[in-house]
């Protein structure tokens, strides 16, 4: 049985409406196209590694052919760079505008849980940091953030040991030591997420400041007694 027209052509409007219906997938622009494949890679460099991530299996995510995906970014060591650059000048950004305090403890605070609220907030960014991968250079993975981080250190514990009567010349080698033990708790803490944040952050601090023949019974963040 045939449509039978209203009086106002109700039924025409509609068959004209379905028969033009737009598509309901919303075309990206070339930018948002990229910031979407860095995103699904950065997922699953951070779930696989880079060996095992494929091109495929980013543009299957993404719901295009893979030489959208080249033509972005030329291969998978391309885009596993971008990635990477993108995480370590977060991380660096974050560490950096911690560090406020004027003195020294509350400093190693501000920096140690910068690097946890990272971990906790970031998690699949860390993830690909913490990776390492034989298509970078020494200058763009977890070792090299911790390296410029450690460089940051330096100059703080150097006017302090100046200040304190030591030999400034050895701020560097206790800054990478202050430095590494923070990133490797961090990477522990990655996986077992307790004790919380604060709670690590403190008891690292309270290693680093009092040292072992000092440690604090219960040791909690200076930084947090005023809130």
């Amino acid at each position: 049985m045939a449509d039978v027209p209203g009086s106002d052509g109700s039924t025409g409007r509609r068959r004209a409406v379905a028969a033009g219906k737009p598509s309901s997938r919303v075309r990206m622009s070339a930018a948002q196209r990229r910031e979407q494949l860095i995103s699904i890679a950065r997922q699953i460099f951070s779930e696989r590694g880079f060996d095992a991530t494929s091109i495929e299996e980013v543009a299957a995510r993404a719901k295009v052919s893979k030489p959208v995906v080249y033509e972005h970014f030329g291969g998978k060591e391309g885009l596993y760079a971008v990635v990477v650059d993108r995480e370590v000048r977060a991380l660096l950004d974050r560490i950096t505008t911690a560090l406020t305090a004027g003195h020294p403890r509350e400093l190693l605070e501000q920096a140690a849980m910068a690097l946890l609220t990272y971990i906790e907030e970031e998690t699949d960014g860390f993830r690909v940091l913490v990776r390492e991968s034989p298509v970078l250079s020494a200058t763009g993975n977890f070792s090299s953030v911790m390296n410029d981080v450690a460089h940051q250190v330096e100059h703080i514990l150097g006017a302090e040991f100046s200040s304190r009567g030591y030999d400034p010349k050895l701020a560097e080698l206790y800054s990478q030591a202050l430095v590494g033990m923070v990133a490797l708790t961090g990477r522990w803490w990655l996986e077992v997420r307790k004790p919380r944040k604060e709670t690590v952050g403190a008891h690292l601090v309270n290693l680093a400041w009092n040292g072992l023949s000092h440690l604090e019974a219960k040791p909690g963040l200076i930084t947090a007694r005023d809130r």
